[in-house]
């Protein structure tokens, strides 16, 4: 017999076709077609790149609505810009007053401090222990506070002219004739929570006049003429106070200022809300670039742009994602081709192989559309990296054909481990697909697709095509190989021990940590969520880490359900649960609390008389309180305001995200002690008034102790069913330092509550002990069928012996590593885990001799390094979920082939023995 010409050891050269060029034309064809189907299937799907989509749903109809409602609210379409020096000014600077929830619009000595949206902006009182404030001064190269105040002069004029955004405000103009601050004057009395009968008493009123008389004679005179004179209880500015929220803005050169800012940082602050929806990425976009276009034409030198907010965010999300698929779509793609060049050094095996790796490819983007509607970007990089991995199959139908052979002598050799192979891969990841995040299920329907159309391809197309091209390895050259590396399987005792010790590293230790934090899978920059916390806490933005959810047939009733809370949220304050509370009804009081205030008001007479003796010796002119007597007389007949005549952007902004309509689905809470209070289901007594949500105690707690959580009637259940139209308030607790505690008492009293952060601990515990469960009865199905097929125990036992000593090993790995298992990490093990049972399945068939031991050794060297290497890049993105699956994947894969060969493979000198 003749042996065949030693050459390179890489696997040798694909034979030509005595044809030549003909004998390509059918490979050719048959790869144009496919590139077209599969131009065609992905010209026909939608890639996204938002995380939204990709977030749990929650794991009841509950959670689902409030999770759906924090990705695609109202709170989605807000951007928070501030504008400062790239560098900290050596001049001083004007500090900025600081408004919040303590000192907001509130009269010290006369002087009016306030400022931002719906309040009473004044001169900035110097604080006492810092000394006056110098004249700006232009820092060398640097930019002056003044300045930047214009810079946001200049951009929000540029944005509000765009039609990108219904609202942009920084503050300029909002003394008494901005809008929102002409609303709240005007309704003061039917919306602030100060107008009670107590505040119009003699001596009240006594005490107002003096306060009002100090400030007509200090430099805030003009303001106190025209808001003191007009509203000498203060109702405004309880009201101001009220809408304040927690923001710490301060008014300096007549825009909104940051205040507790370090020493030479100003920064300007603008808020916008944009025209388009949260889940409207396009728009989005198109609103950030103008943001970023009008920011570089009207900015001075010297000073930067920080933006935060939902959008921002997301945006930042997108753009790193599509920056991950396009570069592992092209990089995959290159090291797979130059890989497969180096082992067949032929171009035309390279179109043959393509042919499955790209229908299959097509064929998982259309299924994935088909179920899910759109295609994610994570899903698309995936199963582009998933290449290193489809890619094994016409590789080892390649790599294992002899050449002149036909098909089914092929196939007798290597069809039944192919078959089982293909078959227990797609049995394993199939468990993905119902994982419960969106995420993992597009990435395990998009591997499922591939690799089961990959297989298909492989097993019916291409053995015609390469059959006419006589594509097959011409020699295997030297054997020296194998020869020097099969002799390692005697090493199968040390890795026997080695399994063994990291079995005990794993029981030592307590075996692999575990990881909840859905927040670590973001792939948006750290610098991006710190500069978005630094404005949310600058501009006052609610925490939506802990929220609340009234449902009610009208925004009526969804008010008054919240001022039924009212008692709930004191005793929470009282006993240091939370510092504070955000919901519609402090902003806007239901229509039975505007009547009780209503009723609160004197009459004409009486509080004309009341006005006489309290302003005695005060020296004020008789005509000088005229406007609040006309006021007081008009609020007294006025009809009660609903949430529909809040009109002003600013305003309906800021209530729009507390208070909301939906259609669909309606989930009502437990009933609670609360809900039956007063008389016609909920309705309050003939002339009790119902309380607002205060903003500080007011009184001893009553009800359960605030010691003891009370009894969760319900469990906290609801009942979700479709309904019509339903309105909504949202309710975010501030400063919470007791979860568990704020969550029963709010439970207890009716309200769905969610703890955002529990919950995805929850859906991602939850998921990954799914997945583990779904891993081991994928485990034990693929047993089963081998045990079907194969009908060999020993066999069986020798392959699936393999595939648990990688997971052992690679669990060992990624445990000393530090990794912390999540349901990524049991993803990417199991991918491992289906690339090991192919290298198993092969490693472990009958071979008859060292020729056949060799195509498989160098064939299963191929494949492995393509996962190697395509998964290595994966392990590169700036994605963590797709980074994760990386490494968990490279580990195992690694171990595998490992473990496979040393487990798997016969014994040197026996080759169709057992080993």
């Amino acid at each position: 017999m003749t042996r065949p010409a030693p050459i390179a050891d890489a696997g040798g050269p694909i034979a030509p076709g005595p044809a030549g060029g003909p004998r390509r034309l059918p490979i050719l064809f048959a790869l144009a077609a496919a590139l077209l189907a599969t131009g065609l299937a992905l010209g026909f799907c939608r890639i996204r790149t938002d995380m939204a989509a990709l977030l749990p749903r929650g794991q009841d109809p509950a959670a689902r609505f409030m999770l759906r409602e924090l990705r695609s609210g109202a709170a989605n379409r807000l951007i928070l810009i501030g504008i400062e020096a790239s560098a900290p000014l050596r001049a001083a600077r004007t500090p900025a007053a600081q408004v919040g929830s303590d000192q907001g619009g509130q009269v010290q000595g006369g002087r009016t401090q306030g400022g931002g949206t719906g309040r009473v902006p004044a001169q900035p009182a110097p604080h006492p222990d810092r000394p006056p404030p110098d004249r700006p001064r232009r820092a060398s190269g640097r930019p002056t506070q003044a300045q930047l105040a214009q810079a946001s002069r200049a951009l929000t004029a540029r944005l509000t002219a765009s039609g990108a955004f219904t609202l942009v405000r920084n503050g300029a103009g909002s003394l008494a004739g901005a809008p929102e601050v002409q609303f709240l004057f005007a309704h003061r009395y039917l919306l602030s929570p100060s107008v009670t009968p107590a505040a119009f008493t003699t001596a009240a009123l006594r005490a107002d006049l003096q306060r009002v008389l100090a400030g007509l004679r200090s430099s805030a005179a003009p303001l106190v003429e025209r808001f003191g004179l007009a509203d000498p209880t203060g109702a405004f500015l309880a009201l101001a106070r009220v809408w304040l929220g927690g923001s710490h803005i301060g008014l300096a050169d007549g825009v909104w200022f940051a205040a507790d800012r370090p020493a030479g940082r100003p920064r300007a602050l603008i808020v916008a809300e944009t025209r388009a929806g949260g889940t409207d990425i396009t728009a989005q976009a198109g609103a950030i670039a103008a943001i970023r276009t009008g920011f570089a034409a009207v900015a001075p030198p010297g000073t930067r742009l920080v933006l935060g907010g939902t959008a921002i965010l997301s945006a930042a999300a997108a753009r790193a994602v599509r920056a991950d698929a396009e570069r592992l779509s092209i990089l995959s793609a290159l090291i797979v081709v130059a890989l497969l060049l180096w082992r067949f050094r032929a171009p035309l095996v390279i179109a043959a192989i393509a042919i499955p790796i790209v229908l299959g490819l097509g064929a998982a983007a259309l299924v994935v559309q088909a179920v899910y509607g759109s295609v994610q970007g994570i899903a698309f990089g995936f199963g582009m990296t998933m290449l290193g991995v489809s890619v094994d199959y016409p590789v080892l139908l390649v790599g294992h054909r002899k050449p002149g052979e036909a098909p089914p002598a092929t196939f007798r050799r290597i069809g039944q481990a192919f078959a089982l192979a293909a078959a227990t891969a797609i049995l394993g990841l199939s468990g993905m697909v119902f994982a419960g995040f969106p995420a993992i299920g597009q990435l395990g329907l998009f591997a499922v697709t591939g690799l089961a159309v990959a297989a298909l391809v492989t097993g019916f197309l291409l053995p015609p095509l390469i059959v006419a091209a006589d594509l097959a390895p011409s020699a295997f050259g030297d054997l020296g190989l194998v020869r020097r590396i099969e002799p390692w399987r005697r090493f199968r005792p040390f890795g026997l021990a080695a399994c063994a010790a990291a079995a005990i590293a794993l029981v030592a230790t307590g075996g692999p940590r575990a990881a909840h934090d859905l927040a670590a899978l973001s792939p948006v920059p750290a610098p991006a969520l710190a500069a978005d916390a630094q404005l949310r806490a600058e501009v006052g933005a609610p925490d939506a880490g802990q929220l609340g959810l009234v449902e009610g047939p009208s925004a009526e009733a969804v008010l008054r359900a919240e001022e039924r809370l009212a008692p709930v949220f004191a005793g929470l304050r009282a006993a240091g649960k939370i510092a504070g509370v955000e919901d519609a009804a402090r902003l806007f009081p239901s229509r039975a609390t505007q009547l009780a205030r209503q009723a609160a008001l004197p009459s004409a007479a009486v509080l004309a008389r009341r006005l006489r003796t309290a302003a005695a010796g005060l020296g004020f002119r008789r005509a000088a309180f005229a406007p609040f007597r006309a006021d007081v007389a008009a609020a007294r007949h006025a009809a009660p305001l609903g949430p529909e005549t809040v009109r002003d952007p600013v305003l309906a902004a800021r209530l729009g995200a507390l208070l909301f309509r939906r259609e669909g689905t309606g989930c009502a809470p437990s009933p609670s002690p609360l809900a039956g209070e007063g008389r016609g289901g909920g309705q309050p007594a003939p002339g009790r008034s119902v309380p607002s949500a205060p903003t500080t105690p007011v009184g001893p707690h009553r009800g359960p102790s605030p010691d003891k959580p009370s009894p969760d009637k319900g469990g906290g259940r609801v009942a979700c069913r479709p309904t019509g139209a339903r309105w909504y308030g949202l309710i975010a607790p501030a400063g919470v330092t007791d979860p568990p505690y704020v969550a029963a008492r709010l439970r207890a009293a009716g309200v769905l509550y969610v703890d955002v952060a529990a919950e995805t601990e929850r859906i991602v515990t939850g998921s990954t002990a799914a997945a583990l469960r779904r891993l081991a009865w994928g485990g034990l199905a693929a047993v089963i069928l081998l045990l079907l097929v194969l009908r060999d125990p020993r066999h069986v036992l020798r392959v699936a012996g393999a595939v648990l000593a990688a997971l052992l090993l690679a669990v060992a790995v990624l445990t000393a590593a530090g990794v912390r298992f999540s349901l990524l990490q049991i993803v990417g093990l199991q991918f491992a885990a289906g690339v090991g049972l192919d290298y198993a399945l092969f490693f472990a068939r009958p071979q008859i001799d060292a020729e056949e031991r060799a195509r498989t050794l160098r064939t299963l060297m191929t494949c492995n390094a393509m996962t190697l290497l395509t998964f290595g890049l994966l392990a590169t993105a700036h994605t963590p979920l797709l980074r994760q699956i990386g490494v968990a994947v490279v580990v195992g894969a690694a171990a595998s082939m490992l473990t496979a060969f040393l487990f798997a493979g016969r014994r040197p000198g026996r080759a169709g023995e057992e080993g």
